[in-house]
């Protein structure tokens, strides 16, 4: 467990927090609940319903859907998100590859979050740009090698 001191530096240093005001940080933090989860457990799963952004403080996780990794997560990482915004079913499964800990934001606390300083809604709008920008950008790659395998059989 993190003490209030080491929340709050832990906090500070994710990125959707960042450029956030420290008395706000320290309220942010001491809201959070933290999680730990053993090697091998899955988090959550695609189709569950969800209403909460969880942050990796320590292991890892997989980000898949079936068997097809999406992403692997470490140190600082939110995953999550989405549900926080549009009330939809989890996207994808989330799966434990080390045992991990996790600070948890409710939506109700970002909601509240989101109304005392707007800046945070950017910071998660820019994490979801990244990250659906990475996502594109595998699919055409695995497009184009697909392109590629099937014009290179045809040849043969």
């Amino acid at each position: 467990m993190l003490t209030s001191v080491e929340r709050l530096l832990f906090v500070r240093g994710v990125p959707i927090f960042k450029e956030l005001r420290d008395d706000f940080l320290v309220r942010l933090a001491s809201v959070m609940d933290e999680l730990s989860f053993p090697r091998d457990y899955t988090i959550f799963t695609e189709g569950q319903e969800g209403r909460s952004l969880y942050i990796v403080v320590s292991g890892r996780v997989r980000v898949h859907i079936g068997n097809r990794d999406l992403a692997q997560l470490d140190q600082g990482a939110c995953f999550g998100e989405m549900s926080l915004f549009d009330a939809e079913p989890r996207s994808a499964s989330v799966t434990t590859l080390d045992s991990c800990e996790c600070l948890v934001l409710t939506q109700q606390q970002l909601y509240d979050a989101i109304d005392e300083t707007p800046g945070i809604a950017i910071n998660i709008i820019r994490l979801l740009s990244r990250r659906t920008r990475e996502l594109n950008r595998k699919l055409n790659e695995a497009e184009k090698a697909q392109k590629s395998e099937s014009a290179a059989s045809r040849t043969v």
